[in-house]
């Protein structure tokens, strides 16, 4: 009886030889036009003819304005070909994934060199667009560094209608957990640095237990510099609010970006401007798999700062414990003083 042996892998001379006898045009017209960001920057590394085709200004600007429709905008447009060192192929590699949040790597600055933050936002519900917009938030004014640090997308009474039919269960809320996909790219227009804040699919869904409006939570994680002896994170939450009711469509009522520290308190525009400014110094994560590392890092830092409240009210707890006693000894000593006396 014959044996079956699995054939090797082609090496890479067969392959380098199988693409040599395509013709470049074909390749850059018909083949490389089809690939998504990470499949592209693998490609490049293939062979010298492919990192040269891969290499072209022209093919990753289409990628750019493919994956976020927000850049496809004259002003994002233009500073997104002055990127460096590699014009739109370094914006996409700045914007794909999260900042690393390891403090390790990140750097010390005083203060973000731009005088402006452009956030370029856009929302899919399983792979169809829902909506994009770009936003611009001056940076500069005493309002902005003393105030609550907060990006609205949407006016007060915007709204935009979806074809999301309203979940009219529990179970079915859940589901938009893997079905929402939201892209938040922020850039500094003067620096020409980028980098994306959220987790791509959402962290959590909950139901409004008053309003019944659906609340879908993606974000990332930042370090937020030295405290004391130790290393503190930032959490940036991005909130998209839904509205409708049963048996009919969703609408997108808010989209909104705040930052929190590890107690939970939302920070000023003065102390957010450094925290994003090493986001932006900072490493990247990997391309793949940057859904499933964003919510890993998400619940691991509320793990953390739960562990940080309980300890927090046992501290609190036993002192309070021993302001009783301490007030009990002395109301006894100045019972028994007035008592003998």
């Amino acid at each position: 009886m014959a044996s079956s042996v699995e054939a090797p892998p082609p090496s890479s001379s067969v392959v380098n030889g199988s693409l040599s006898a395509v013709h470049s045009d074909i390749l850059e017209t018909h083949i490389l036009t089809r690939l998504d960001g990470p499949t592209l920057a693998s490609a490049a590394c293939v062979s010298s003819q492919l990192s040269s085709l891969t290499s072209k200004q022209s093919l990753w600007t289409n990628i750019c304005h493919s994956t976020w429709p927000s850049t496809d905008t004259p002003r994002i447009q233009q500073l997104i070909s002055t990127f460096a060192p590699h014009g739109p192929r370094s914006f996409f590699s700045n914007s794909f994934t999260n900042p690393d949040p390891d403090i390790t790597t990140t750097t010390n600055h005083d203060h973000c060199r731009s005088s402006e933050l452009i956030s370029a936002v856009d929302i899919y519900h399983r792979n169809e667009f829902v909506f994009s917009k770009v936003v611009e938030t001056e940076t500069e004014s005493g309002w902005f560094m003393c105030s609550p640090f907060r990006v609205d997308i949407l006016d007060p009474k915007d709204m935009v209608p979806t074809r999301i039919p309203y979940p009219d269960t529990d179970n079915t809320c859940q589901e938009l957990e893997e079905d929402f996909m939201l892209s938040w790219v922020l850039i500094d227009p003067i620096g020409l640095r980028a980098m994306n804040l959220s987790t791509y699919k959402a962290v959590s869904v909950q139901r409004h237990w008053l309003s019944g409006e659906i609340q879908i939570r993606f974000g990332s994680i930042l370090s937020g510099g030295q405290k004391g002896s130790g290393w503190e994170l930032s959490h940036c939450e991005i909130m998209v609010t839904c509205g409708g009711t049963k048996g009919g469509e969703m609408h997108v009522s808010e989209v909104c970006l705040q930052v929190e520290d590890m107690d939970g308190m939302h920070l000023n525009g003065k102390d957010i401007l450094v925290i994003l400014d090493r986001g932006f110094e900072g490493k990247r994560g990997n391309i793949r798999g940057r859904e499933v590392k964003g919510k890993k890092r998400y619940e691991e830092y509320m793990e953390r700062r739960r562990e940080r409240k309980e300890k927090k009210l046992k501290r609190e707890g036993r002192l309070d414990m021993l302001c009783v006693v301490c007030g009990v000894i002395i109301f006894s000593c100045l019972g028994s003083f007035i008592f003998w006396r």
